[in-house]
């Protein structure tokens, strides 16, 4: 562990104490829910909601991702974010015209990817969705991103992502670990999913994960890894460029979680710099302008810039300025382990038909 690193640990033990009170607040609330003192509302509606148990890089907007490439061609579907870091407040439904500071980066990344899709956002989440449903009245499935945590609403099949190199098991409190909700809140998912493993995990590995999680005889785990694919133009997309052994690039990013990124990168480049911002970090004209000078300082003649999906669309506003730069966006997408993906699929695709159907069946017998 470098100095650096060592630092950061030994501060977010010293702010034990606020750790302490956190999880105190948090386990008060549960049992208000739990008591049914607060109220958690059911839609009628299948929802499906991603989220997990920590701050930081888990993988939900690939997961988000995962689930509309899914469905969008069988159901109607929506997303409802909170949009985090947006400018605005309040309800928004993504139009041509939207920006990712009007709807925030990963909403903003949805509506790109996946234009016939209904992207919304809304920080009252039961307030959203009558509206969205009001805008969208043919929705037949809505997916909340990152809604774990927040019980207001009663999702139908919730998904709970944990990274693999911090498992929730292992986790502690804000700000001495990452964890914003408790360990035991786990229990509430249908399916649970550890992200970022190595893709040659072996099964005395997962065996061992499983235990250590100790699902409860309803739930379902399964593990995946990311999948890297081409760099494409930020601009072009039909341009793409393939990594190689002979390249310099130049890494710039604003995420939770860079490592498995960089490590990407390393493996399949001659070598790399990076600039890192905040996560959602909102890029300036000022930044743009350094992140040129730093490229055309790299001695590579073979170099390019590689950022990702979510921090693309907060760049794209400079297209006049990113004409000049070879900027290319490097997308990924979970890869379920262990041949396990038409389970996944089917468990999402039965509970889905399944609501479908006993709604049905409710409406004749009234």
């Amino acid at each position: 562990m470098n100095l650096a690193n060592l630092t950061f640990q030994s501060i977010r033990f010293l702010l034990l104490p606020f750790a302490l009170l956190y999880g105190i607040v948090i386990w008060v609330r549960n049992r208000l829910y739990d008591r049914n003192i607060l109220k958690s509302t059911s839609i009628n509606l299948p929802i499906i909601c991603v989220g997990n148990l920590s701050v930081g890089g888990t993988g939900k907007s690939p997961m988000v991702e995962y689930l509309l490439r899914l469905l969008q061609h069988d159901f109607n579907t929506a997303t409802l974010s909170r949009g985090y870091k947006r400018k605005t407040k309040g309800y928004a439904l993504a139009n041509k015209h939207s920006t990712a500071l009007e709807i925030g980066d990963e909403p903003m990344q949805f509506h790109l990817k996946f234009p016939e899709v209904a992207v919304s956002v809304g920080e009252a989440r039961m307030e959203a969705i009558p509206q969205l449903l009001h805008d969208r009245p043919k929705t037949e499935v809505i997916i909340l991103d990152d809604g774990f945590q927040h019980r207001a609403i009663k999702a139908g099949l919730n998904i709970l992502l944990t990274d693999y190199n911090n498992l929730f098991t292992r986790d502690f409190f804000l700000p001495t670990g990452d964890l914003r909700d408790e360990r035991k809140s786990y229990k509430r998912a249908e399916i649970i999913v550890v992200t970022k493993c190595y893709p040659d995990l072996g099964e005395a590995e997962k065996k061992e994960i499983i235990e250590e999680i100790k699902p409860l005889p309803h739930q379902h785990i399964f593990f995946s890894d990311i999948d890297y694919g081409i760099p494409y133009h930020i601009l072009h997309p039909e341009k793409e460029y393939h990594l190689h052994k002979k390249l310099e690039v130049l890494l710039v990013t604003g995420i939770a979680n860079i490592e498995p990124l960089k490590q990407h990168v390393l493996d399949n480049s001659y070598t790399y710099e990076k600039i890192t911002f905040s996560d959602h970090h909102v890029f300036s004209i000022d930044d743009l302008k350094e992140i040129g000078k730093r490229f055309n300082k790299l001695d590579n003649e073979q170099k390019i810039i590689i950022t990702t999906e979510k921090d693309a669309v907060r760049l794209v506003k400079f297209r006049e300025e990113l004409e000049l730069l070879p900027i290319f966006v490097l997308p990924i997408r979970h890869r379920i382990l262990f041949n396990e993906e038409n389970n996944l699929k089917n468990i999402i695709g039965s509970f889905i038909r399944n609501f479908s159907q006993k709604n049905e069946h409710g409406q004749k017998e009234t």
